[in-house]
């Protein structure tokens, strides 16, 4: 099935909208005083025509490139909008990074001008990376922007008058997005509307969607997984896009939004299942779940109280979500299904289908796709959503994509039979240890599972054995600071400790578990901004304890 000829860009999706279902609600914007604005087809097309005959004015270069910051908003995606319709290139940058960075992606992506939204400096890096913008460049605020003496997008549209918008070709470069980056410098991936909307196009063939879905948008706009999964999605298929006021409110925005299609990270499907589980026991959800009578109930209270009673299907990805975790979610009535992409492909390139999931893979091919096992086990992918290239990086562009359009994603994995892809870990995770042996992490991290760990990280490079960090749920963490016994903790910690021993190798098997101290945020570099570890900062931070925790020669070694 081939894109819709209407709806051939994002861009063509908006205004085949505003005609087609001018009066229907688009976006649904939460606001910190309560208040809750709904944006129609018709306004959204109104607002973006009004700032893209703004962005005319400006007279600024053709095809210049224009930064989005700031956390999800309704209005971050109209700035996305408005941005195309005058014939430029949005690069967005994550709310959550630090100034410098901040600034490097500026100055490497030639920004010509600034939309800055939602930040506060309470969830992003608003405070640091605000000493870093350039005095010279141009800023356009969003609504719930920090600054109040810049132009403002809500003056702008209201005395603004309309531009036709200039509708781009399907191979226009469209955005570019900056990779979270777990080691080094971030790069600038190219995509083309077409690239973009591939995803939108593979979906189709898929899972049925219309009009009537429902989704939450919360994740970082500026990854493509959200732009992908959300923004795409919903312009492609013209349905309602809820927006998160924050996270104390996460809930309450959740049961407003009642998705029937919700995508999530794995760290956060954890903090679910924990908080599932401080209220009721395992003990008790496996009692319930086998009384015949009783398991349909408590099920359905479970899936409302999570705000997720309407959702047909969820996605997980960019991250591992352990087979356990994802067998019981699909045991509640969830439809939980592991996704794979990565920047370089827009998110479009494998996913368990709903009736064909295999738990512990991340699925088939998804349509236009194709996929082979390079050396050493590296996974290589073809996809419709790949790439134009790195942008001012010609020489990693030839590096990382093969002579004949194979994508080198860095991931080693195996295929089935079936033709089912399972992960198996990073080619640059893994490390040595003082015996000489490799050590592949992702696999035991992936089978340590307690319900109070929220993330896990496997280290040991040049030590006799590995060892894992385990960092404790923000509640578990407030249990002990508050005097709780950690005696019976422990002991779990151990148990799950020896289980994963039993299916390891002698090299891989764990000399102990250290429970740390240090929370792994992204404001201190040890997460991304899609919640996945930094590897390299994290082993870097604890390299020097080391040699006192392997010398305590303890199973559970305490931080604190």
């Amino acid at each position: 099935m081939a894109v819709d000829s209407d709806k051939q860009t994002s861009l063509h999706c908006l205004y085949y909208w505003a005609k087609q279902t001018p009066d229907r609600v688009y976006l649904s914007q939460p606001y910190p005083d309560g208040r809750v604005e709904d944006i129609t087809w018709r306004h959204a097309a109104d607002q973006v025509s009004r700032m893209a005959g703004y962005l005319n004015g400006l007279e600024l270069p053709p095809r210049s490139n224009i930064a989005i910051l700031g956390r999800n908003s309704a209005h971050w995606i109209l700035a996305d909008l408005a941005i195309w319709s005058a014939g430029h290139v949005s690069v967005p940058l994550y709310p959550t990074l630090n100034g410098d960075t901040a600034a490097y992606v500026l100055e490497h992506s030639e920004a010509k001008l600034l939309f800055l939204g939602k930040m506060d400096g309470t969830a992003d890096g608003w405070n640091d990376i605000r000493g870093h913008l350039p005095a010279e460049l141009p800023i356009v605020s969003l609504p719930m922007s920090p600054l109040d003496d810049t132009p403002a997008w809500s003056d702008i549209v209201a005395s603004g008058t309309a531009a036709e918008p200039k509708l781009p070709a399907p191979d226009d470069l469209a955005t570019i997005v900056y990779t979270s980056g777990s080691t080094g410098r971030p790069k600038g991936v190219m995509h083309s509307f077409r690239t973009m909307i591939s995803v939108a196009d593979g979906l189709q063939q898929l899972f049925p969607v219309d009009q009537n879905e429902r989704m939450l948008s919360y994740l970082p706009l500026a990854h493509v997984a959200e732009r992908a999964a959300v923004e795409t999605q919903s312009l492609y298929y013209g349905f309602h896009l809820y927006f998160a006021n924050s996270l104390d409110t996460f809930q309450e925005d959740l049961q407003r939004a009642r998705p029937t299609l919700f995508f999530s990270v794995p760290r956060l499907w954890m903090k679910f299942y924990m908080a599932i589980n401080s209220k009721l026991p395992p003990a008790r959800q496996k009692l319930l779940f086998n009384i015949p009578l009783v398991s349909g109930l408590v099920k359905r209270k479970v899936l409302k109280q999570l705000g997720l009673d309407h959702c047909r299907a969820a996605l997980t990805g960019a991250a591992p979500l352990s087979a356990e975790i994802i067998g019981w979610y699909r045991n509640l009535g969830l439809e939980l299904l592991e996704v794979y992409g990565m920047s370089e492909n827009f998110g479009y390139s494998h996913a368990n289908r709903p009736g064909q999931t295999k738990v512990g893979t991340v699925g088939f091919c998804n349509p236009g796709v194709e996929h082979r096992l390079g050396e050493g086990g590296e996974i290589e992918v073809r996809s419709p959503g790949q790439m134009l290239g790195y942008f001012r990086n010609e020489e990693k562009t030839r590096e990382d994509v093969t002579a004949d359009g194979f994508l080198k994603t860095g991931d080693m994995g195996e295929i089935d039979n079936d033709g089912c892809l399972r992960i198996t870990g990073r080619v640059k995770d893994l490390f040595k240890t003082s015996k000489g042996k490799y050590v592949v992490p992702v696999p035991i991290e992936n089978r340590f599972n307690h319900p109070k760990a929220e993330v896990v990280c496997v280290a040991g490079a040049n030590q006799p054995q590995p060892c894992l960090m385990v960092l404790l749920s923000e509640e578990a963490r407030a249990e002990l600071e508050s005097g709780a016994d950690r005696t019976e903790l422990e002991q779990e910690l151990q148990a799950q400790l020896a289980a994963v021993n039993e299916g390891c190798e002698p090299h891989e098997k764990l000399a102990f578990v250290v429970v740390v101290a240090e929370p792994w945020t992204m404001e201190n570099g040890m997460l991304t901004p899609t919640m996945k570890i930094k590897r390299n900062v994290i082993e870097n931070f604890y390299t020097e304890k080391m040699n006192d925790w392997f010398s305590r020669k303890r199973p559970v070694v305490w931080e604190f």
